[in-house]
């Protein structure tokens, strides 16, 4: 059997440098694999992506491979703001929308408040009033007949029994008994002028204040009379009776 070579001590030292190499070398490999990973990593986990990170080393070379995408990525041709926060359809982020609302409020609080609705003005209240609804007289003033001892001394209208009566203006009213004139009331006006309502049913107002159009008796037939009907007069500062139909003309009223 043939004796060994020895390797000479140059291809020993040749044989330690070679080793000493392949040591330097695996060990900035070993050092090029940490650096790598503790870069990638860190940055993937601070934009938020949910796969994982593979690496593979083939023939020398360090390659990265992200597994999974971004589960908040933006759409195609959409930007995402570098702070994070998420736009609105309008645009803008969250303190640009803050501010618009702002704004919004803003411009609302300048629209001016809505007017207010004015009531309608209530109708006014008559100063004169004719003494019953029914229009038309059956005995006007002055008429001779054999139901007065003189000649007639007021207007008659020839209304039903139990008809409202009504205070002609305003004043104060009292009642009383006639023989000729039934129950009847008087209503003193401010200026002292009279109004005389006869032949009554029945009072609502005895005595006390009333105004033009409140209702102060009901109409009948007492006294002397042949049936239903109210005999008013007229009688400036409670003297002699006038003819009441030009008086209540004057007002503005007509009772035929």
């Amino acid at each position: 059997m043939p004796d060994a070579v020895r390797p000479t001590r140059a291809e020993l030292r040749e044989a330690a440098r070679a080793q000493s190499r392949a040591e330097r070398r695996g060990a900035a490999k070993a050092a090029t694999r940490s650096a790598l990973l503790g870069v990638a990593l860190p940055s993937l986990a601070a934009l938020g992506v949910a796969g994982a990170a593979a690496v593979t080393v083939q023939g020398g070379a360090e390659r990265s491979t992200v597994a999974g995408a971004a589960p908040d990525a933006a759409p195609a041709g959409e930007q995402v703001p570098a702070d994070g926060r998420t736009p609105d359809p309008a645009g803008g982020t969250d303190t640009e929308r803050a501010a618009r609302g702002e704004a919004r409020t803003e411009l609302s609080a300048q629209e001016p408040a809505a007017a207010p609705v004015e009531a309608p003005p209530a109708p006014a209240r008559p100063t004169v009033s004719l003494p019953v609804e029914l229009h038309g007289l059956s005995a006007t003033y002055g008429e001779a007949g054999t139901h007065w001892t003189a000649r007639h001394t007021g207007i008659d209208f020839p209304v039903q029994g139990g008809t409202p009566v009504m205070a002609v203006t305003d004043g104060t009213v009292r009642t009383q008994w006639n023989s000729a004139y039934g129950y009847m009331a008087i209503v003193k006006a401010p200026d002292g002028t009279e109004t005389w309502y006869c032949h009554l049913r029945t009072y609502k107002v005895r005595k006390g204040p009333v105004k033009a159009g409140d209702v102060i008796a009901f109409s009948g037939s007492s006294g002397n009379s042949t049936g239903p009907h109210l005999h008013f007069e007229v009688r400036p500062d409670g003297g002699a009776p006038i003819d009441p139909l030009p008086w209540l003309l004057a007002q503005g009223l007509d009772p035929r």
